[in-house]
């Protein structure tokens, strides 16, 4: 073993002193030839020195391993980054479009409540349910856009309210039988011809 050991001593002295030989001063190629006997003489030193060499290996290559495995951690970093960057990115699009179109809608709902009504065909005969006439109660602004909810004033400065319009008399009678079910009792059925009130024995003929 100790023959080994020398043997390795010398050829590493050996190609430490023929690589840098050409560099060397008389007074050092002497003192390497000196450290060469002395490592020759004592192979422990030089076993020691052959291991902390393989040590220091070892150690450079763990550390190297190390810096590899850091490497890939902060490659993964980088790209769930990036991944996030670009949900980010995303969800800030479908924000933008989701406002645009709340935008939209809110510009036309202004729009609609802006633009005047479209007027009612009160043309022929037309059958609506008077519910009642009632005195101090004023409920027109419910009329507006809805053409089955109406009602009008009297010379009395009562406010007559009806529900429904039919053109048919007997659909107009089926929803006045509906709501005296429902409670109403004084509903009863009002008949209208050209947008004007009329008695409804002016209506009826060929109709019962």
């Amino acid at each position: 073993m100790k023959s080994k050991i020398s043997l390795i001593a010398i050829l590493m002295i050996f190609c430490m002193a023929f690589s840098v030989s050409a560099q060397l001063s008389r007074a050092e190629k002497k003192e390497m030839k000196k450290m060469a006997k002395e490592l020759k003489r004592n192979p422990e030193q030089m076993k020691a020195m052959v291991e902390e060499n393989e040590s220091l290996k070892s150690s450079v290559a763990s550390l190297n391993a190390q810096v590899e495995n850091l490497q890939s951690q902060l490659s993964n970093k980088n790209a769930e980054i990036a991944a996030a960057k670009a949900e980010a990115q995303e969800a800030k699009a479908m924000a933008e479009a989701q406002r645009q179109r709340a935008n939209e809608m809110a510009n036309k709902a202004k729009n609609a409540q802006n633009q005047e009504p479209e007027a009612l065909d009160e043309s022929g005969t037309w059958f609506k349910v008077q519910v009642g006439a009632f005195e101090n109660i004023d409920m027109s602004e419910y009329f507006k856009n809805n053409p089955n909810f109406s009602g009008e004033e009297t010379e009395e400065g009562l406010q007559r309210i009806t529900l429904g319009r039919f053109r048919d008399y007997w659909e107009a009678d089926t929803f006045k039988k509906h709501l005296r079910e429902m409670g109403v009792k004084d509903a009863w059925i009002v008949p209208y011809k050209d947008g004007t009130r009329v008695a409804l024995k002016d209506v009826l003929e060929g109709v019962i």
